[in-house]
């Protein structure tokens, strides 16, 4: 747990790290008009994405993707804020690197610090969350990169390892688009807002981080449809290999069925025809072989081979 606090020409920033009961008591005494219920939500990590407006403050939960290297998918990481008048409040687990790389830039830099918090607590939440959203657009190269090194390899023989590939990508996309897709209604509901901390030239703020917002939805969008297409293109090719499989095992068959029952004919005990020639079996052997040849023109000739 932790709790640090910055504060610049009349603004303050309180980042709280992984939140225990301690700190959500030392919180409420602090800012005693905060509803019990968003003290409830900031330690729970269930929450969904939303907007809550009171008279003394606004509160918002969002979700952004950390990536988790042990499962390779993208999991949601909460982030709640508090909107005060000269205040803002974040309260996270600690995976964002935007926004703990923010606090700790802003408490050994002065400049930094003022271009945070030197234009109110309005100015400083809009400026956290833009953060955020940015640092969404890396993670989203990276599934491209990934999206082209499965497109390169899509046509190899080893179709267990891009079929594999494809499924943990397309798991990871999904869980971004989930993610991006909650975040759009908070953020327009922010540049809509009719509230005294929310001045109306935030509008334009505010409708910038959604337009960011909307293109990472069709980035996500766009790679969601490009590795069903690949996944739908790899089990065609899974498909057709089976059938190219299949197709010589049955034509390997067909071919050993007449000469099978050639051979069980002439391994019965009773009077066949070259039985009594000392070349019987050099005779068979070349019937035997001149209808698997036969056979295999025919097949050759009807372009089953």
């Amino acid at each position: 747990m932790t709790t640090r606090s910055l504060s610049h020409d009349g603004t303050t920033w309180i980042d709280i790290v992984h939140p225990s009961s301690a700190d959500v008591e030392a919180l409420h005494r602090r800012f005693p008009h905060f509803h019990p219920l968003h003290l409830e939500d900031i330690r729970s990590r269930i929450e969904r994405p939303k907007l809550d407006q009171d008279d003394e403050y606004l509160f918002l939960v969002m979700h952004f993707p950390r990536w988790d290297a042990r499962d390779q998918l993208s999991r949601p990481s909460e982030v709640d804020f508090f909107l005060g008048p000269d205040y803002v409040i974040t309260v996270h687990d600690g995976a964002l690197k935007p926004l703990t790389a923010a606090f700790e830039a802003c408490q050994l830099d002065e400049h930094e610090r003022n271009g945070l918090l030197g234009r109110g607590a309005t100015q400083a939440l809009h400026a956290l969350i833009d953060r955020l959203v940015d640092y969404v657009f890396p993670i989203l190269n990276k599934v491209d990169q990934r999206v082209h090194a499965i497109e390169d390899h899509l046509f190899e023989s080893d179709a267990r390892r891009v079929i594999q590939e494809i499924a943990l990508l397309r798991r990871d996309i999904i869980s971004l688009r989930r993610i991006i897709r909650g975040q759009i209604p908070v953020v327009q509901q922010l540049e809509s807002c009719e509230h005294a901390f929310l001045p109306e030239h935030m509008e334009e703020y505010f409708g910038d981080v959604v337009d960011h917002l909307a293109k990472l939805r069709d980035i996500a969008d766009e790679n969601f449809e490009i590795i069903n297409s690949f996944a739908d293109t790899a089990d065609a090719l899974a498909s057709y290999r089976i059938n190219e499989v299949m197709r010589i095992l049955t034509v390997i068959s067909v071919i050993m069925l007449p000469l099978t029952l050639i051979s069980s004919i002439y391994g019965m005990n009773i009077v066949l025809p070259f039985a009594d020639n000392p070349h019987a079996f050099i005779i068979t052997a070349g019937i035997m072989l001149a209808i698997a040849l036969l056979m295999l023109a025919l097949f050759r000739r009807r372009d089953w081979l």
